[in-house]
Order: structure tokens, then sequence, then C-alpha cells
């Protein structure tokens, strides 16, 4: 370990009040590009310990979060440009450790912070001190709202145009980025409907006011949506994609809206891409005067900070419920330390969690904080 007191490692470095900061950290890297996460990524065990410059923070992680879109970034599908190796996850919840001399006019050591940024997946992140959300506590429920919160909340407000009385449909429901389009589309008084794939995740999801849950392993979703709604539904948050496209596209109703915010069944496929029946699109939105729009959560970042502490507002008066996913129900038990996040992912596309996953990176703490 290497006492901060040693001004010598940056001119920006602040005291951190006699703690040791160690010079070398665990971290995941893309050292291969594959829709395959475990061939793609590599844990290093000895990469130096980032130092943070005049505006950054240098971040401990002490819970990440695991994304469907993980594997889009370990397969090089965001950026075609950038080449292995690169740090990799997206999200993380810690303490601010160290920073610089800027930094330190709106943060303190000690202080518990969120972020979103490339290279979470690592024991310690420096992060700009202007992309950093202040917490009032390290917890894994403000985790959830950092991405999976934020897309349900923005891509909803922008393009779902809700209402009393319209009806929803939401995909994958009991899912990170599924639970909270559940809950913020019945507090804008809409009828709900989930697609789920196990009655303890239709369990969970009438739990926070889902009106009609489809357990798609039980139940045919085309039947259900035929029968029970024969007029359509008005907007389908759909982060599926192939076969539930499909299905979701056929149940719009007049003037319905298909929110697209991922295709998770597709992410693992070497193309990305399962088939659709694309070539019926212009017919089947002509008949409806229907849209189908996308959503990327990276084009809306000039409203993302207002949507962030809208959700954590909500979220500290019990009008949200966060569910988080630490595998304890998995095969090898919790998800604690970088080596598991590789098992995270895998249980995330075996369609095992309930809300949100999210990684313990615990700390033997050599501090006097």
């Amino acid at each position: 370990s290497r006492p901060i007191l040693d001004m010598s490692y940056s001119r920006h470095f602040l005291d951190f009040q006699g703690s040791s900061i160690p010079s070398s950290m665990k971290k995941l890297v893309v050292t291969k590009l594959s829709q395959n996460f475990r061939e793609a990524v590599t844990l290093q065990q000895d990469s130096p310990v980032p130092l943070p410059g005049d505006g950054d923070l240098l971040v401990r992680n002490r819970f990440v979060g695991i994304n469907a879109s993980d594997i889009n970034y370990s397969a090089g599908r965001y950026d075609a440009s950038v080449k292995p190796p690169f740090d990799i996850g997206f999200e993380g919840v810690g303490d601010v450790v160290a920073l610089g001399l800027s930094a330190s006019a709106d943060y303190t050591v000690g202080q518990a912070v969120a972020y979103v940024k490339a290279g979470s997946f690592a024991e310690y992140t420096v992060v700009p001190a202007r992309q950093a959300v202040p917490l009032p506590s390290v917890k894994p429920e403000f985790l959830a709202l950092m991405v999976s919160g934020a897309t349900a909340y923005l891509s909803l407000k922008e393009l779902g145009d809700l209402s009393e009385g319209k009806k929803v449909l939401v995909t994958a429901a009991a899912g990170g980025t599924g639970q909270f389009a559940v809950q913020l589309a019945k507090k804008a008084k809409c009828h709900v409907i989930g697609t789920c794939s196990s009655d303890e995740k239709g369990g969970f999801l009438k739990s926070i006011g889902c009106d009609r849950t489809i357990n798609y392993k039980t139940e045919n979703v085309e039947s259900v949506l035929r029968k029970d709604y024969p007029e359509g539904v008005d907007v389908v948050y759909e982060s599926v994609g192939g076969k539930m496209f499909d299905l979701a596209l056929d149940a719009l109703a007049i003037k319905g809206r298909l929110i697209v915010i991922g295709f998770i069944a597709g992410y693992q496929n070497p193309t990305g891409l399962q088939p659709i029946k694309a070539e019926l699109l212009p017919a089947k939105l002509l008949k409806k005067s229907a849209s189908v729009r996308g959503f990327f959560l990276n084009h809306y970042l000039s409203d993302y900070k207002m949507a962030l502490q809208h959700l954590l507002k909500m979220y500290e008066r019990g009008d949200l419920v966060c569910e988080v996913d630490f595998g304890d129900m998995s095969p090898e038990g919790k998800f604690t330390g970088l080596e598991s996040v590789f098992r995270a992912v895998d249980y995330m596309y075996m369609g095992k969690n309930i809300g949100k996953i999210v990684v313990e990176l615990p700390h033997s703490v050599n501090s006097k904080l």
C-alpha cells in the first residue's frame, strides 16, 4: 500500500486522511471482440490504480451493475473504431477515496457517489466529478436507477405519451428496466400488461402493480393479447426482439407506439439480430397509423440528471421499488467480487433474474474513515 499523503503521485491529490490506496487492483478488460462474454473479457489481477486529474474523483467501487448491453460492448457493436484492450462495465456505486483539487469544490473523501461511465468492472474507477451523482449512502438499489431506471423514465416520457386508461405492454417486465416501466406506467394510471418467464416473476410483477401478467412459458402471449385486448395495446416497452417484437407489433392498437429499448434475444448471436417479419412492417404501421421508435440513453444525456433526480426522490419517498438481484438463488450463490461478473452475465441471459443484477465488490478496508 502507498499512503496518499505522499504528494508525489499527483499534483492534484488531496490528503486522504492517512488512509492507504493500493498501487494495483483487479479489473475486467475486453481483450478480444466477441459476443461470447467469457471469450471476450479477461480478469486482470495487477492493473495500476488510476490517478484522478484535477476535475476527477477516484471511486472505490462497492457495487457494479450488470446490463444486457455489456455483451454488445464486448462484441464491439457500439463503436467499431475502438479496438481491444478496453475497460468494460457501465455503472457503479462506491466511495470517493481521492480527488483532484477542482473536484474538491463539490465532493469530499468518503462521499457516496454513483456514476455511468465505461470501466466500472474494476476495484477503482476515475470518474469526472461532473459525471458523478452524489448519494445519501452507498446502497445497491441506487444502481438500479442509473441506466435501467433512467431508460424507462426518459423513453416513456419522451416517446410513450402515457395518459390515464392507456394499455401498456412491457416485455421482460421483471427485469432490470422492465420493473421501472411497469411502475411508471402505473403511476400514469395506465393498464399494464407484463410478460415474464416464471410464476415467481409474475408474483413480483403483481406486487409492483402489474394488472395482467403473461408467463410465456405456460401461456401463449399472442392468444392472450388477442383474447383479452381485442382492440390492441397503446404502448409497448420492448426489450426482447425477435418473435416477441413481431407479437408486440401485431398487438398494437390504432395509433399505437412500440418503443424499442433493446433486443436481448439477439445479443449473443454473431449478427446480433434475430429475424423479424420486417417486410410486412410498412403495411402493418400504415394500417394502424402506428409507429416504432428506438430509444438509446446516450442520445438523451441532456435530460439524464433531471431524470435521475426525479427517480431518486421517488425512491426516497417510498414511491418506487428498486428490486436488485445479487444471484443468491444462482447455483454458485451470491455474486461477490469481479470474478463473479461472468456468472452474473450468464444468469441474466438465462432469464433468471428478478430486478436489476448487481455484483458486490468487497474491500478489506485499510482506512481511518
